[in-house]
């Protein structure tokens, strides 16, 4: 009755074979935990990379926006232009009386062109600020980017280590995963 009974599976005898090799073998564990480490770091990189991307997409959208729309307050600045200039043409052409009219015309107009021409240069402002919002992420997406790809290399020369059990490989992955930290400390930074 007090006897136990244990069915392992594969998967726990492989488990246990890796622990007993990377105890029996350092060069094997140093170059598992790189591996997880790097895979880790890249993991989040491609994250940063993905937002850093969305981020540019919708400042450039925003851009977009604010383009169309200074566009619009440029298009109605023209037809109170248009409308002055009629006004100033019926004041030139109408007899003393009548003039009064048209020279308060003439007047409002050019009050309501100043304040379309404000908000379409404010609208012109904001495009180009979120324009340059959108570069300065798309440059820092592209960093994230070669640093994910520095740090995938290494992983990769991780693999060809262990299989060729090539010891002078950890100086080529520690140097590609340097770099990627680089790259990925001048994305963090914007630089």
């Amino acid at each position: 009755m007090g006897e136990e009974f244990e069915v392992q599976g594969a998967h726990d005898r492989a488990l246990e074979e890796v622990s007993e090799q990377t105890t029996r073998d350092p060069f094997t564990g140093r170059i598992a935990i790189t591996t997880a480490v790097l895979a880790t770091v890249g993991a989040m990189f491609a994250y940063m990379a993905g937002s850093t991307e969305a981020n540019a997409a919708l400042f450039k959208n925003e851009a977009t926006i604010n383009t169309v729309r200074a566009s619009d307050q440029w298009a109605f600045y023209q037809a109170k232009s248009n409308k002055q200039n009629l006004a100033e043409l019926g004041r030139a052409l109408v007899p003393p009386p009548g003039q009064d009219k048209f020279a308060a015309d003439v007047e409002r107009y050019g009050r309501d062109k100043e304040e379309i021409r404000s908000k379409a240069e404010g609208f012109e402002k904001q495009a180009h600020e979120a324009d340059d919002s959108a570069g300065e992420q798309m440059h820092r997406h592209h960093r994230w980017a070669q640093a994910m790809t520095l740090l995938q290399i290494a992983i990769a020369m991780s693999a060809i280590a262990l299989l060729t059990r090539r010891s002078w490989l950890q100086i080529v992955i520690y140097a590609f995963a340097a770099a990627g930290m680089g790259l990925g400390a001048m994305a963090a930074l914007a630089v």
